[in-house]
């Protein structure tokens, strides 16, 4: 059974996305890696270059900001990075920037990938989340975050990545996964005020084809109150990610006592999630048959 990872990435400096982190936290079960750099002005490509793997192949890509429009550009590009996979790969692992998988999944990941490598039924591996929010200490669990995406996907079909590269599809219809005891750590969302206001800019300028980019001063506040719902992390992170929390030099401080910013629909939804584990009205990009 191989194994390739993939990703895209474009200016992950100036924009401060943990790309190593995400590559590296994957690639001792991956045979190869596939990272589409964007055209970058910051040494993205040299970052890549510096994780010093025979593992990673670059592929350079200039990013169509014509298609920024719903962050089409996002799919096209990992659309891209998926086409230069190797063609005797069973499995294709995709990350984005922002993601990592904690060392203790490994083995469990790659056992899920062989037991369901001759099985039609089962086209894709549907991983859980953890959205990180405000500071490593903390994660949000409510309605405004999605909690699962298929993150492996079977090399040989015809794979697309939907919409904005959230997910994927196979000829426009829903792949079928099994649902993996795995998760996925997304530290999108840990930031300081200024880092999260530049990162919504940026994301901004490649969801709205009219959007312009703004100088922010340093000393811009965000407000972190519209996370709704965190909860204490007590476990560890990913030793991939220990030297970027490590030399964290700002403190995000929750109070537990503010008020959710569910309307009493949402509140009565969360309740019923609470109590039968299921989430009326859930988007969800995928089917699960296993």
């Amino acid at each position: 059974m191989r194994v390739a990872g993939f990703t895209f990435i474009r200016n992950a400096v100036i924009n401060d996305y943990p790309i190593v982190e995400a590559i590296t936290s994957i690639l001792p079960i991956c045979d190869e890696f596939v990272v589409a750099v964007g055209n970058c002005e910051d040494g993205t490509r040299q970052l890549i270059e510096n994780i010093n793997s025979p593992k990673i192949k670059i592929i350079d890509t200039v990013w169509d900001d014509d298609l920024r429009e719903g962050g089409k550009v996002f799919a096209l590009e990992t659309n891209k990075a998926f086409a230069a996979i190797s063609n005797d790969v069973d499995w294709a692992f995709y990350i984005q920037g922002d993601e990592c998988v904690h060392e203790k999944y490994l083995t469990l990941i790659k056992s899920e990938m062989q037991a369901a490598l001759n099985q039609p039924k089962i086209e894709g591996l549907l991983f859980k989340y953890l959205h990180f929010y405000g500071s490593y200490d903390y994660y949000a669990e409510s309605r405004k975050w999605y909690r699962r995406e298929i993150r492996i996907i079977k090399r040989n079909l015809n794979v697309k990545s939907f919409r904005d590269a959230q997910g994927f599809r196979i000829d426009n219809r829903k792949i079928k996964v099994k649902l993996i005891d795995a998760y996925i750590y997304h530290y999108g969302w840990v930031k300081p005020p200024y880092g999260i206001i530049e990162k919504m800019q940026n994301f901004n300028l490649f969801y709205h084809k009219d959007a312009v980019k703004i100088e922010i001063p340093t000393s811009a506040t965000f407000d972190y109150g519209n996370a709704d719902n965190l909860k204490h992390f007590t476990q560890t992170h990913p030793k991939s990610m220990l030297l970027r929390i490590n030399a964290l030099n700002w403190k995000y401080n929750y109070d537990p006592t503010v008020k959710s910013t569910h309307t009493f629909r949402q509140r009565i939804l969360e309740n019923i999630f609470k109590i039968t584990g299921i989430r009326v009205g859930e988007y969800q990009n995928y089917k699960i048959t296993a």
